[in-house]
């Protein structure tokens, strides 16, 4: 099914530095207004954008709300944001202005099950601690009782949200003599299960309560917002290790941050943060955690190819047709 057909060669507003190979390719396709100071765009930048393009391509961290929406005029019609996440654009809002959102699902699938599982082995055996004490040149050679972790294999870990990178998360979990299990919506297919070798608890207190670690792939949405509160973090084995390579708003920071003050639970390993790029300076001075600048995703080849998936949806689109990653249902 076709919609009308759109400028053939729509103006095209990219709001930070993608991999030159895509840069290169929009200018030769479209109007298209790189970003190759890679200044972030505020509020105020974006508004003006969304003033003067046919397509904005922003990336995760542009906060699109219902209100920059609303006043946008009428003909900005496609926000083809760069990466799979959508909860920084007012979806709501954009269905009601008719603006069509497009997004690049499954590209980092593969690079951030890396980094999920690299913390998974990095956060019990004290890696980055470790790697700090060499460097500092505090280390005075091997002892039996020194830089004690916790070893994975027969471990159980609790993954929460099994999509496309859960799911990998699993299949690389069970080459390290892992037992897996998840919670989700909804129970995958026996088979699949089958081929994960993951179990399912529809409970997700008891997968919390149950699981030596837990590891989170949900979106940030209204009904995820801190689903690792207080109380569950409470209810975690004291030798336990939470993983976050999705979204920060998905903890409760500050009681997390208590917790691991008071060695409650074994430890951490963050990629993302309630308040990107500000870092909570509890978290910098705790040794039972590792740290990272969100670089789940991090890596030549995904952002080269979710460039060209931005490409790919917004050339459909000014064809008439509708994009491969659509975001919003039901558009006629």
């Amino acid at each position: 099914m076709t919609t009308s057909k759109h400028p053939a060669k729509p103006r095209v507003i990219i709001t930070r530095e993608l991999a030159d190979s895509n840069q290169d390719r929009m200018c030769e396709l479209f109007d298209a207004v790189p970003n190759l100071e890679d200044r972030e765009f505020s509020r105020d930048d974006l508004i003006t954008a969304m003033a003067d393009c046919d397509v904005l391509v922003p990336t995760v961290t542009d906060q699109i709300d219902a209100e920059m929406i609303e006043q946008a005029p009428d003909r900005l019609k496609l926000i083809a944001s760069f990466g799979a996440g959508v909860d920084h654009i007012d979806l709501t809002a954009a269905r009601a202005k008719k603006i069509m959102v497009t997004n690049t699902p499954g590209v980092f699938t593969e690079d951030t099950a890396d980094m999920t599982m690299a913390m998974i082995l990095s956060v019990p055996r004290r890696l980055a601690q470790g790697e700090k004490i060499m460097r500092s040149g505090e280390w005075t050679g091997w002892r039996p009782g020194g830089m004690l972790g916790h070893c994975i294999g027969g471990k159980k870990l609790g993954i929460i949200g099994m999509g496309r990178i859960g799911q990998a998360v699993a299949r690389r979990a069970s080459g390290f003599g892992m037992s897996t299990f998840y919670h989700n919506r909804r129970q995958l297919p026996p088979a699949v299960e089958e081929s994960l070798n993951a179990n399912y608890i529809a409970d997700l207190d008891t997968l919390i309560r149950e699981c030596d670690i837990i590891s989170l792939h949900c979106p940030h949405t209204e009904e995820t917002h801190e689903m690792i509160n207080a109380e569950r973090i409470k209810a975690m084995k004291p030798t336990a290790y939470i993983i976050n390579t999705a979204r920060g708003d998905l903890i409760d920071e500050d009681a997390l941050i208590k917790a691991l003050q008071e060695e409650n639970i074994g430890g951490a390993g963050l990629d993302v943060y309630r308040q990107e790029p500000n870092v909570d300076p509890r978290l910098l001075d705790l040794k039972n955690t590792v740290l990272l600048p969100h670089m789940g995703s991090a890596t030549f080849e995904g952002r080269e190819a979710s460039g060209e998936r931005v490409i790919a949806n917004i050339r459909v689109w000014a064809d008439g047709h509708r994009p491969p990653d659509q975001v919003l249902e039901g558009w006629v």
